[in-house]
């Protein structure tokens, strides 16, 4: 697994605002959606292309386009419903799927509760999107069910990860072309699964609390 901080003075600067508790929902929603703008271009760096011919005003030439099968992101919801906008800017042309998994407060194991994908991914990059890599598990979920129906590699886009638990996921994924994009490394995880310092709970932060 390929592991990338994206370490830019504009993403710490925005991370920072993101961090604040005194952020207001409006304010967070639109950070996570220009953080998400900058996290795809360098999420998107081994995003296939094919060539293509062209004309400009002055000269024939040769440019490159996506390939088909169009790349598919898929946001965790809800949290990574955050992430979607900023992602589709970059990747207009890619189609959109998703994954409902939610955290089991007892256990820390996810539980699927929806999915909306192509049953084949056969031939298919795909970005999952999930704001914050804390446990791990619902990516780790994800992963797997997208390499199951045919993906041939994955790119996980985290707001804020942990290197305990990128070391849990790079496990899981074994041999596997994965690779995890970034906004930045924090310290661990505190006794309730909490990223810190992080930033709480991304999924309240974007849309407030749902009981």
């Amino acid at each position: 697994m390929r592991v990338v901080i994206a370490d830019h003075p504009l993403i710490t600067h925005k991370l920072t605002v993101l961090r604040d508790k005194t952020t207001p929902p409006p304010t967070f929603r639109l950070l996570v959606d220009e953080l998400m703008t900058l996290l795809a271009y360098e999420a998107t760096r081994e995003v296939r292309v094919e060539p293509v011919a062209i004309e400009t005003p002055v000269a024939p030439t040769t440019g490159v386009r996506i390939s088909q099968p169009a790349p598919l992101i898929v946001p965790i919801l809800r949290a990574g419903l955050g992430m979607l906008d900023g992602m589709v800017k970059m990747v207009p042309t890619a189609e959109v799927g998703f994954l409902g998994m939610k955290r089991n407060e007892e256990t820390l194991e996810p539980e699927t509760y929806a999915e909306r994908l192509p049953d084949d991914l056969n031939g298919r990059q795909c970005f999952v999107l999930d704001p914050m890599l804390a446990t791990g598990g619902s990516l780790a979920a994800a992963i797997d069910f997208l390499f199951a129906r045919g993906a041939v590699d994955v790119t996980a886009i985290c707001v804020l990860g942990t290197p305990e638990r990128i070391a849990a996921v790079r496990k899981g994924v074994g041999d596997r072309e994965v690779t995890l994009v970034l906004g930045a490394l924090d310290d661990g995880l505190n006794e309730q699964a909490y990223i810190v310092p992080g930033l709480g709970d991304a999924g309240d932060r974007l849309y407030g609390t749902v009981d």
